[in-house]
């Protein structure tokens, strides 16, 4: 009897010991990719990861036509789904961005050092060519007071607006052709990926310090200072200095009382606007009551006698073509290009985050490259119609959002009343004092200085926070330029430290569980005697190679220290290695043989099929041993633990 009770003891052992057996999977050598394959897949990842050919498929002729003219024209899309209804939304939108786009035209065309109404232009022609190929329904497009201002400085660095005015008009029209082509070529080619090297804290930063730059140049309008007396540097020492130099002489009690009511109307307006949503359109129609009722007043009173700056003339009709003024060869060639690249490539980045926005707040996919070639024709066009750089405007597309807009039919309205303004109104702005203008864009470019956006970058990455406040500080006390190379160059680092300095955790066993992470995430998580595990956070490139080796053998050594005993194996976690380069797998190597003199064990675990594929071509895989390469990291401590134990 107790025999058969022992042998029934030793059955249910040998059934437990059965069921409690960890299954290991072998890692094979991944079936080989033919090298045409391989570039094709990585071709198509880069630039066409969104199979913009798929509607395409198995199509008929006739329908391929008509879908390659709707992808080209998304009017002709949703023009012919366009219904009555969609209407009254888009009239009433259309009308309420061109109360606000009107007068800030005119100030934002001063900005650029352009007479008032070629401001008016930018926002005929290039909407109506967007409403035509642009693939967003909320975008208002138009000039916007940052390019403005970028535009401007740098035109004014190369030509005096003043003493060649012919020339730097020609400047503008050739920089402006310039940026449409940047735009219309990184979309062709769909290159959009390169705005995006210019990361979310920076724009934040430069935008902020552009808000405060924009605001100081306007004080010589807000307080009546004559231009020639004005500084024309941009760096806020530069503006102050010139300010209080002029405070004596220069400064016009009636200007600054006008400016100052217009302005506090203004904000109190945008205030109203921001805390009912319901009330959207009065801080939209704010702008053009302010010019009115301070024309009028300018008008009744003659103030323009007691030195109040006015606006004088605004040219009337429509825009004239331009073609024959852009510089097409000589020395003035290489400076447009190099301005317009650069307008090009800031409006760019303002406009696709701005219809990236409002599409996700509507639920519809917005094709960048699209944009690219959109933004790229219309500024093209425009550069032959007396236009200069135009893009989507953030506070009139709001504004349009909030309005009711259903399509892209609010920009064609918005722009027929731009041009009713052109033939009809033109002559009324005669009055117009300079200060309501500066208070204008006072009131537009505050919004631009997101401090909330500041303090949450502050709070997620500090990081991001420095590149943030360089790229403001830099616009402040340098100069708009200064301001966006250093944006650049911050974000460019950013990547670069990334990149050469990979995270490199330590993985514990998370209790009760078979997973392992990393031990600073989770400090109850426990490491195994005699085993160091690794993960490497980032793919192994030439950049980092080094970096690696030498970061793994220094834990090492620090964990023998820690530890007090010998380490007999060393587990690498790759699953976050996307890719490894030739001078990732030497590296490797010399890691391995650097082990071997230690006599610690090398293991590596789940490796990527891109990985594994070069290890093997490499032979690394073969010296490294296929039975130290494992599916994962548990699978790894399943097989060596048991060989460890006495």
């Amino acid at each position: 009897m107790s025999r058969i009770g022992d042998e029934a003891g030793d059955i249910a052992s040998a059934a437990s010991s059965r069921r409690h057996e960890h299954y290991v999977h072998k890692v094979g050598k991944p079936p080989k990719q033919r090298l045409v394959d391989e570039i094709s897949h990585t071709f198509k990842e880069t630039f066409f990861h969104d199979d913009p050919l798929r509607p395409f498929k198995d199509q008929p002729k006739s329908k391929m036509l008509l879908l390659g003219a709707q992808a080209v024209f998304p009017i002709l899309e949703w023009g012919r789904r366009y219904k009555l209804s969609m209407l009254k939304g888009d009239i009433i939108a259309g009308l309420t961005i061109a109360s606000l786009c009107i007068p800030q035209d005119i100030g934002y065309a001063k900005l650029a050092n352009l007479d008032p109404q070629y401001g008016l232009y930018s926002s005929f022609v290039p909407p109506l060519i967007y409403a035509m190929m642009g693939s967003s329904r909320d975008i208002a497009i138009g000039p916007v007071a940052v390019v403005s201002l970028l535009l401007g400085s740098m035109l004014r660095a190369e030509i005096d607006p003043k003493l060649h005015k012919d020339d730097y008009e020609r400047l503008a029209f050739t920089a402006t052709f310039f940026a449409g082509i940047t735009q219309f070529v990184l979309g062709f080619f769909r290159l959009g990926f390169l705005i995006d090297f210019l990361s979310h804290a920076a724009i934040v930063g430069f935008m902020g310090g552009a808000a405060i730059t924009i605001s100081l140049q306007q004080l010589k309008g807000l307080l009546g200072i004559k231009s020639a007396r004005f500084t024309k540097k941009t760096d806020i020492v530069s503006v102050m200095r010139s300010v209080w130099t002029n405070a004596n002489h220069g400064w016009n009690w009636q200007t600054i009382v006008i400016g100052v009511s217009f302005l506090a109307f203004l904000l109190t307006a945008k205030f109203i606007g921001k805390k009912k949503r319901k009330l959207f359109w009065v801080p939209a129609i704010a702008p053009l009551i302010s010019v009115v009722l301070s024309t009028f007043f300018v008008f009744i009173t003659h103030a323009e006698d007691d030195g109040v700056e006015i606006v004088r003339h605004i040219e009337k009709g429509i825009n004239p073509s331009s073609l024959h003024r852009i510089f097409f060869s000589g020395t003035y060639l290489a400076k447009g290009f190099k301005i317009g690249a650069v307008a090009g490539l800031v409006a760019l980045t303002e406009a696709v985050a701005i219809g990236r926005t409002f599409a996700a707040m509507k639920d519809y996919h917005l094709d960048g490259n699209k944009e690219m070639v959109a933004l790229g024709s219309m500024n093209i066009i425009g550069s032959m119609t007396s236009c200069y750089v135009a893009t989507g405007s953030f506070s009139r597309s709001a504004v349009n959002y909030m309005a009711g807009c259903k399509t892209a039919m609010s920009n064609i309205v918005m722009s027929m009343v731009v041009l009713l303004t052109l033939f009809l109104i033109t002559p009324l702005f005669k009055y117009t004092p300079n200060a309501i203008l500066a208070s204008i864009i006072i009131s537009a470019v505050v919004g631009l200085l997101d401090y909330e956006a500041m303090l949450l970058i502050w709070k997620i990455d500090k990081f991001d926070f420095v590149a943030c406040m360089g790229a403001f500080f830099g616009v402040v006390f340098i100069g708009v330029e200064m301001g966006l190379l250093i944006a650049v160059a911050i974000s460019l680092a950013k990547i670069l430290l990334q990149v050469t300095r990979p995270r490199i955790a330590i993985l514990g066993k998370v209790p009760r569980t078979s997973v392992y992470r990393n031990i600073q995430q989770y400090p109850e998580a426990t490491k195994i005697s005699g085993l160091v595990i690794v993960r490497v956070d980032s793919a192994i490139y030439f950049s980092n190679s080094n970096y690696v080796r030498e970061r793994i053998l220094r834990i090492l050594e620090d964990e023998e220290e820690i530890e007090k005993q010998k380490i007999h194996h060393l587990i690498i976690d790759m699953s976050p290695v996307t890719d490894i380069d030739t001078s990732g797998i030497h590296s490797m190597e010399d890691l391995h043989k650097a082990l071997k003199k230690r006599d610690i064990e090398l293991v590596l675990a789940n490796p990527g099929q891109a990985v594994l594929d070069k290890l093997h071509a490499s032979d690394f895989a073969e010296a490294v041993g296929d039975e130290r390469i494992f599916l994962g990291v548990a699978d790894a401590i399943s097989t060596l633990v048991p060989k460890m134990q006495p």
